[in-house]
């Protein structure tokens, strides 16, 4: 949901957006505010709304008058909103996390997985009762439930990515958009405002962002570090999956996502590895124990950054990113 974003707005604009993270912090305690005062739903709408108000009152009032100068002034100005957005948090809702829970709509499982020793595995909607998940003798159960919360955000974020793909490709929006970005010479001169396009587009973005963040605050925990603690990841996926290209911001995003959560069920080292195949009797006292003995899982974290060096190294354009011309 994030990169979709990102994407958006350097596919037409050509600006690496380094506050995008900030303004999806923005959308989550925007729609903490509101939900505050009426309720969640008109909150998921309200916020990015305003989100994207925001972004474009940026774009129109402080980016525009450093477009022309170039990439450099646009990713200083834009980095150095992203503290600003930072600073403005903290000093309204405080460093410490806010109490932005899902509606009751989104509480409890989506399904429920049920894995027995007797009947295998079986699926049921929603949560499974407690007997089901209550070991009887001599069987062995094991109940694993998935938040409506995720399903809820996937479903949103397909959604997303469908909607973006249909209006730049099949409406008379999108192709004045487009148009603007790569003529936008003949698009002044055919009538059409390219600043104000430009403006529209980089506030969308933001409020794709905002989007994002409604969703992702009532997901994870809403702080004033979670724009920290995405921010980076997301800049990842655009280059893994192609700059500028919104099926490699999908497709990046699924490998980066696998890559993240996959290895955590292995806890197995190179060690491991070379004792099992090899028999090298790899031990506390062998040279280099303190890098073998790391186990998959302890480097999960570092793996998405591994994947963008091989990645710029072998294939700087991404998976589905074309190369310019």
């Amino acid at each position: 949901m994030l990169s979709s974003g990102l994407t958006l707005i350097f596919s037409m604009m050509g600006v690496l957006n380094f506050a995008h993270a900030s303004f999806y912090m923005l959308g989550a305690y925007i729609a903490f505010m509101i939900s505050g005062a009426v309720d969640f739903w008109p909150a998921l709408v309200l916020a990015p709304l305003a989100v994207g108000v925001l972004g474009a009152l940026f774009e129109r009032g402080v980016l525009r008058r450093v477009h022309h100068h170039g990439h450099v002034p646009e990713l200083l100005i834009t980095f150095g909103l992203s503290y600003v957005i930072l600073e403005l948090v903290q000093l309204v809702w405080g460093r410490s996390s806010v109490p932005f829970t899902p509606p009751p709509e989104l509480q409890g499982p989506a399904f429920t997985l049920v894995q027995s020793s007797r009947d295998g595995l079986s699926l049921v909607w929603g949560a499974a009762p407690e007997a089901m998940c209550r070991a009887a003798e001599g069987v062995q159960i094991a109940c694993s439930r998935f938040p409506m919360t995720r399903a809820f955000m996937m479903l949103v974020a397909l959604l997303m990515l469908l909607a973006l793909w249909l209006l730049l490709t099949r409406t008379r929006i999108g192709l004045v958009i487009q148009a603007a970005l790569t003529h936008p010479e003949m698009a002044e001169a055919l009538g059409h405002d390219v600043p104000r396009v430009f403006m529209l587009v980089f506030g969308s973005g933001c409020a794709l962002a905002g989007l994002a963040g409604v969703i992702g605050g009532v997901t994870f925990v809403t702080e004033p570090s979670m724009a920290a603690v995405v921010g980076s990841i997301i800049f990842v996926v655009v280059v893994v999956g192609g700059i500028g290209s919104l099926a490699g911001a999908f497709a990046g995003s699924i490998l980066v996502g696998l890559l993240q959560t996959l290895p955590l069920t292995v806890d197995a080292s190179l060690a491991t590895l070379l004792n099992r195949l090899l028999d090298a009797g790899i031990g506390p006292d062998s040279p280099g124990w303190p890098l073998l003995r790391i186990t998959l899982a302890q480097a999960a974290p570092i793996l998405p950054y591994l994947l963008l060096v091989l990645m710029l190294i072998l294939r700087p354009r991404g998976l589905l990113g074309t190369r310019e011309g």
